[in-house]
């Protein structure tokens, strides 16, 4: 009994550790009625982690297209991308053991949003592009530890196991783009901080792994 409850307290101990730095960079919290919308809705939760995962995977390779003078780049993109696709594979697994279709659905509108504010200069387009790459996992980290507490046995396990990858993911992109030097990185990343919290905390009609607040029915 002692023995598990060290390692509870250890874990909790290893959590607080990889979460602070996002909670730090985040500008708000995921409102509670969201959780409470995700526990309802699990079934939506997981496809839409799954197209989120691929679609993770999808923008790391286009950078590594894009950006091939790169290599911290092209190293950190690679490892992310094919982290990315695992979680993927590993999400659709997860729901075909729980009988679940994996099936096309309407993205949210939180990842279209916010890189709608990309700028249209070459050098701060790779920094804005790298600054939202940073707030999506930071958001999907958050998101993952509200969850763990609340599901079911399995789930719990699988997406406490993300974090590590999440957190990583989130401080990658973070140091990425910071490497650039860019004067006005930190503007930016002030910027997007903003419009992010604006998305988690607006209402919103529709639930989605990064929706904003649910909408009273």
């Amino acid at each position: 009994m002692l023995a598990k409850k060290k390692h509870a307290t250890d874990l909790m101990h290893e959590l607080d550790g990889l979460l602070n730095p996002v909670r730090e960079f985040l500008r708000c919290e995921t409102p509670p009625e969201w959780v409470e919308a995700a526990l309802k809705q699990q079934q939506v939760l997981l496809i839409d982690h799954a197209n989120c995962e691929k679609k993770a995977a999808a923008t790391a390779m286009r950078l590594m297209y894009r950006y091939t003078e790169n290599p911290t780049l092209l190293s950190k993109m690679s490892q992310l991308a094919r982290e990315e696709l695992l979680h993927f594979q590993q999400v659709v697994e997860l729901m075909s053991v729980r009988h679940i279709r994996y099936r096309q659905i309407a993205p949210s509108r939180y990842a279209a949003e916010l890189r709608q504010n990309i700028s249209d200069p070459e050098n701060l387009a790779l920094i804005d592009t790298l600054i939202i790459g940073a707030y999506i996992e930071a958001r999907s980290c958050e998101r993952f530890a509200l969850l763990v507490p609340a599901l079911d046995g399995e789930l719990s396990k699988f997406y406490r196991s993300l974090l590590r990858s999440e957190a990583r993911h989130f401080q990658d992109y973070l140091d990425l783009a910071k490497s650039t030097q860019h004067p006005l990185v930190q503007d930016r990343i002030g910027f997007f901080g903003d419009v992010e919290c604006e998305l988690v905390l607006r209402p919103d009609p529709q639930f989605r792994f990064h929706s904003g607040l649910p909408l009273v029915s």
